[in-house]
């Protein structure tokens, strides 16, 4: 094979004349009619056989692949081995909360494959994907029980059986029977799929589990709302005791809410990807040095909270927290704000004032946007963090100050040095121990949980009454861009609670009336509406010219009823179809054509899934 090449477990299976195996239509039946959805069909997509089609081996350069997600085989008796030394070395409590947030990461990972590769699966389907899902990738062997999805509501509730745990052989070879559940990963992958799938948190459960001598695994499932006590459940999910929990805890009746105020959105610290895991671990080893700190990120990914947080977990927690915000203070106002002024220093400065430096002396002095600061801002901030001491304006002598700075910027420093906007030793003396916080689009895994904090911040904050979210909005917000970051989805979920209807769900209209961009629009059909009725989901309709989104995948006896065509279009809606429909076909005829037949080599052509291309094909009757 050469170097690149990718062949799917389905090509392998073909090209050998082994078969996959194929749903049992009354299983599948039997475990996707426990929704209170929709009853769908037992060929419904994702099939087995489409999720197969998503796996690719590269032995020719080493790599294996789940679409675009690079996947590695390991030894169960390697992973029991790592398991067994980090429960020795850091101890049992612990490294479950380390499995239990990896395995959130997977079915995170897994939720988005889906989400993005069959955008118009209906939830049962998407959501017995993420078991089948789980079975392929070698972790256990999933039953549905039962499993119920209450749009109106917003609430999930499931009860599931797992055979033949991975982590419970190496668990138990280690450790024999005992009194715990040890499928930590298995239980933060059912938590991470599903929560991603439907846009809220639901937490898992494991009730009953081999290694405490049963005979199989029993898992529960309900939306966050619905446990007592999820506070125990999010204390392994989340990397570090200072991030919050109680904003997934269970909603207090209205009359028992204390009078006093309900904090800001943005005193919580929400998330459970690994990009925010890392940073919080970072804070947490230097919040108990004297370090300078400098964070960097795009505006609104939370640089305040971090530094408000390293200020609380440090042993200057006591003493003041002093934030300036270096882009709104004057030029020729920056020096006597931050080392203040005697009196008489100037006209109108009647009487002496202490600067931010010494009204933070004991504490921690945030610096917002320092890269704003004029050059003479710069050099006299230098000679303040290198003596320790500041001088005000006006006056004679030198004040010591014990200070912890703690800078931020959205702006490269390093480039700002190489430009000349910044002093390169300014720099290194800020960047002792940099922290950098990525934007939303790169921590997608948190945005279930931030989705589901705001909306309860806010229905208290506002006396609404919305329920949740529509799959609709769920999928506009998994797949939009945030160029606002955390900021731009806390004023999106404030905006919907106040528009939505007491009881409704949220739409995607509630969130997007302010000009927002989505770029990652599609088609799908609305399954609870008039059959063959498109909707808009995740946002603009796509180019007519993209041979990626087309308007096939409506029966053909179906008449669809497309959203009104744009003035320069001639002709009804029935005509565009057919005209989309046509060339659709002729395209992926020339694909075929081109590549000999190869579905995953047309597949690769046309920039599109090999599972795509053979639905698409099929339809055509190519």
């Amino acid at each position: 094979m050469k170097t690149g090449e990718r062949i799917s477990l389905a090509d392998l299976a073909r090209s050998s004349g082994a078969g996959l195996g194929r749903f049992d239509p009354g299983a599948v039946q039997q475990a996707l009619g426990g929704f209170a959805t929709a009853r769908i069909s037992s060929d419904a997509s994702p099939t087995v056989n489409d999720i197969s089609e998503c796996l690719f081996f590269s032995p020719g350069d080493g790599r294996i692949w789940l679409q675009d997600q690079r996947m590695v085989l390991l030894h169960t008796e390697a992973l029991g081995s790592l398991r067994r030394e980090m429960v020795d070395s850091l101890g049992l409590e612990r490294v479950r909360g380390l499995f239990t947030r990896a395995g959130y990461v997977s079915g995170a990972r897994d939720a988005t494959l889906v989400r993005r590769q069959w955008p118009d699966a209906e939830p049962p389907a998407a959501a017995v994907a993420g078991t089948r899902l789980h079975a392929l990738e070698g972790m256990v062997k999933v039953e549905v029980v039962d499993a119920a999805f209450d749009p109106e509501r917003g609430s999930y509730e499931g009860e599931f059986l797992w055979h033949h745990s991975s982590e419970d052989d190496e668990h138990i070879a280690a450790y024999g029977i005992g009194g715990s559940p040890a499928c930590w990963m298995q239980v933060g992958y059912a938590t991470g799929y599903v929560s991603t799938l439907f846009g809220r948190l639901i937490v898992f459960r494991e009730v009953e589990c081999r290694s405490m001598g049963a005979a199989h695994c029993r898992v529960i499932g309900k939306s966050a709302d619905l446990w007592d006590d999820v506070e125990e459940d999010m204390r392994y999910l989340n990397a570090r005791d200072f991030v919050d929990t109680a904003a997934y805890d269970r909603a207090p009746p209205q009359a028992a809410r204390p009078a006093s105020p309900e904090p800001h959105p943005s005193d919580a610290m929400v998330g459970a990807s690994s990009a925010f895991n890392a940073a919080c671990h970072h804070l947490s080893r230097v919040a108990r040095t004297t370090a300078t700190v400098l964070f960097t990120g795009e505006s609104g990914v939370g640089k305040e909270k971090f530094a408000q947080m390293l200020h609380r977990i440090s042993p200057r927690k006591s003493a003041p927290f002093v934030a300036v915000n270096c882009a709104a203070i004057p030029e020729t106002l920056i020096e006597t704000e931050l080392f203040g002024v005697e009196r008489g220093a100037y006209t109108g400065a009647s009487q002496s004032r202490p600067g931010r430096f010494e009204r933070a002396s004991g504490g921690t002095l945030f610096l917002d946007e320092i890269g704003t600061l004029s050059f003479v801002a710069q050099g006299k901030l230098l000679r303040a963090l290198q003596e320790g001491e500041v001088e005000r304006v006006g006056g004679s002598r030198a004040v010591k100050v014990d200070v912890r700075v703690v800078a931020a910027t959205n702006e490269d420093l390093r480039e700002a040095v190489r430009a000349g906007r910044f002093r390169e030793d300014l720099f290194f003396r800020l960047n002792v121990f940099p922290i950098h916080l990525p934007p939303l689009r790169d921590r997608r895994d948190d945005i279930p949980l931030l989705m589901n904090h705001f909306l309860q911040h806010y229905r208290h904050k506002h006396q609404g009454q919305a329920k949740g979210f529509t799959q609709a909005a769920v999928r506009a917000l998994l797949g939009y861009d945030f160029p606002g970051n955390i900021r731009e989805l806390q004023n999106l979920v404030e905006r919907a609670v106040i528009l939505a209807e007491d009881t409704d769900l949220i739409d995607t209209h509630h969130l997007f009336m302010g000009g927002e961009v989505q770029k990652q629009g599609f088609l799908t059909l609305d399954v609870h509406g008039a059959p063959g009725r498109l909707m808009a989901q995740g946002g603009a309709i796509p180019p007519l010219s993209s041979p990626a989104q087309p308007l096939s995948h409506l029966p053909r006896d179906a008449e669809p009823t497309p959203p009104a065509p744009a003035p320069s279009l001639a002709g009804g809606g029935r005509a565009i179809h057919l005209a989309l429909d046509q060339a659709e076909r002729e395209l992926l005829k020339d694909a075929l054509a081109r590549c000999g037949g190869n579905y995953s080599a047309a597949a690769r052509l046309l920039k599109i899934s090999r599972a795509k291309l053979a639905y698409r094909a099929r339809k055509h009757q190519l």
